[in-house]
Parts: C-alpha cells; sequence; structure tokens
C-alpha cells in the first residue's frame, strides 16, 4: 500500500509556527515519524508539502495510478478553496482529511470546511498524532474495499 500525505500552506513553518498549537517539531520530524509507523504496518508513505494551491491540485490529480490514498493537510485552503475541494471530488484514490490543532474550537473563519464533504474522514485536534490517526483511517478503508 503506497499512501501520499500532502501538506499545504505554512506547513513547511510546523515547529516554529504557532508552537503553542502545532508543536515544536518539524514537518520533516513529523512525516520521517509517519513513514516509520507506515513501514511497521507495511505501507509506503511518501509525502509533499507546497505554500501553493496548484501543486497541491496536480499532485490531488496525478494520485490515481501511483498512490493508493492521499492524506491531506490543506492549511487554510480548507476553508476557501472550491478549486481544492473540486480536485479532491475527482482524485482517483480516496482522500483523508487531516489538521493537526481542532479547526472547530479556533477562529470562527476555520470552522468552515469546503473540503469535508468530498474526502473520506476528517481527523483533527491530535496534534502530529493526527496524521497516525488518519493513516490508520485509510488503511482500514483501504482494507475494506479490496
Amino acid at each position: 500500500m503506497k499512501i501520499l500525505v500532502l501538506n499545504g500552506p505554512n506547513l513547511n513553518m510546523t515547529g516554529r509556527r504557532e508552537p503553542e498549537i502545532y508543536g515544536t517539531r518539524s514537518l520533516d520530524e513529523i512525516m520521517a515519524d509517519l513513514a516509520a509507523y507506515g513501514a511497521g504496518m507495511g505501507i509506503e508513505v511518501a509525502h509533499a508539502q507546497s505554500n501553493h494551491e496548484g501543486a497541491l491540485i496536480d499532485a490531488l490529480q496525478a494520485a490515481g495510478g501511483v498512490y493508493d490514498g492521499v492524506l491531506l493537510n490543506a492549511g487554510a485552503l480548507t476553508h476557501y478553496s472550491y478549486a481544492l475541494r473540486d480536485a479532491i471530488a475527482c482524485c482517483a484514490v480516496p482522500v483523508g482529511e487531516v489538521h493537526m490543532s481542532d479547526i472547530l474550537s479556533r477562529e470562527p473563519f476555520r470552522a468552515v470546511d469546503v473540503i469535508e464533504a468530498v474526502c473520506a474522514f476528517r481527523i483533527m485536534g491530535s496534534g502530529a498524532e493526527s496524521y497516525k490517526l488518519a493513516l490508520d483511517s485509510i488503511a482500514g478503508l483501504l482494507n475494506e474495499q479490496h
């Protein structure tokens, strides 16, 4: 099983940006731990981060035939990107939504989630562990489908 983890705008600043919300570990450290966690389950985990909406859309469009599923932390794009929503809707593989913070308990604008309806599930609020929970969820979903 191969899973792509896509991280959106400003997530490259994880560990430095608002550590009280996102923690002090870098995104690279979190992704390395996730890859090791996945390897222990026989899952190959690849990851990419972009501050550019179009790059995330391109990655979603290219995921089919390469990956079995995608985990997406769209960052702020979660709250307003209909283009990203459309890319998820036509993605050839399931897409799970993941957030380190609980977006519903933060600023009111973050409670708007335009991608939730087209994602297979949403995991949020457990810090870096949210990624492991999301990997467990997508693995379970894919195992049910096969």
